[in-house]
């Protein structure tokens, strides 16, 4: 199967486009190898694949429109997107940019050269401050706190009309805090990890009254492809590990993988954060017969090793 993979230069797509590869699938990736966070992270990602590789912006509408021309992908797995809750405070028209121009002119590339299955990352951040957890599908989701949540919010709204109007088959997955090898810099983790291997404090909002569903990323590929491989007229699935596990907890978990202890800079809660995610997955078990259940202390064990390795602290 011929699988356009945008975003293939990020932390899951990377991931994603060598488990393609690795079954047999022909993946042809596209990424902008935008200086959000380290390039240097990403070419170095893109060295573990053996792909077709494009170096390409997708609010390129022209430039877009000619890879979809040449490769009529037959499936589609879209993860290019600018990530993070806090920088939308800060430049909020690379989100407009990239994830409504950017989808938008990736729904009319699908419309041209319609693929059997379109499937993308939404976000749990869709979610809100709701407080009735855990987070359902079936909840209403018209109140995001960040513009990055309301990006996400309306990319499921984009793709739910052209498969309305133009019979696009489009899954979208509202992904939980993803963290594993290759993670990205911004996120606590990286974040967390390289505070603790330096002796640097490390920031802990909400005085640590905080819980996050985290999502090995290995589950979320296994989840990720088995949805692709089921085309849905139109469909939207929680992926994370239903299991919420409080910050300090999560701290003190890092602390054990990198043996090392932390120093904890307790502060407020951040514009656009909130305090607690929570995965229901029925609905995503339901429909492939998987649901992420890697526990915290293993993914961590896995992450910290790479960690120590790419960095240079074995």
């Amino acid at each position: 199967m011929r699988v356009l993979v945008t975003g293939v230069a990020g932390f899951i797509g990377m991931h994603c486009a060598q488990r393609l590869a690795a079954r047999g699938d022909q993946v042809i990736g596209l990424d902008n190898l935008s200086p959000y966070y380290s390039v240097d992270l990403k070419r170095d990602r893109l060295k573990q694949l053996s792909i077709e590789f494009h170096e390409l912006d997708i609010a390129d509408a022209a430039g877009l429109a000619r890879v979809f021309e040449k490769a009529k992908p037959e499936a589609v797995l879209h993860l290019a997107a600018q990530a993070g809750v806090r920088y939308s405070l800060e430049n909020p028209a690379a989100y407009v940019e990239t994830n409504l121009v950017g989808f938008a002119n990736l729904l009319e590339c699908c419309r041209r050269h319609p693929p059997g299955h379109l499937v993308f990352a939404s976000s749990s951040s869709v979610y809100g401050n709701n407080p009735e957890l855990p987070w359902s599908e079936r909840q209403n989701v018209d109140h995001p706190v960040s513009l990055y949540a309301a990006t996400k919010k309306s990319n499921e709204l984009m793709a739910h009309v052209y498969s309305h109007l133009f019979g696009l088959h489009a899954t979208g997955l509202r992904y939980f805090t993803v963290y594993g090898p290759w993670g990205r810099p911004d996120m606590s983790p990286m974040l967390f990890a390289s505070a603790i291997m330096a002796g640097r404090p490390i920031p802990v909002f909400n005085h640590g009254d905080m819980q996050r569903d985290f999502t090995y990323v290995d589950d979320i590929v296994e989840g990720t492809l088995r949805v692709l491989d089921r085309p849905a007229r139109y469909a939207v699935y929680n992926i994370g590990n239903h299991q919420p596990v409080r910050l300090l907890d999560y701290i003190a978990e890092m602390e054990a993988a990198l043996g090392r202890k932390a120093q904890l800079d307790m502060k407020p809660m951040q514009p656009g954060d909130v305090k607690a995610t929570y995965a229901d997955t029925t609905a995503l078990k339901d429909a492939v017969g998987f649901a992420p259940s890697t526990p915290l202390a293993e993914g961590l064990r896995r992450f910290a090793a790479w960690f120590k390795r790419y960095y240079g602290h074995a």
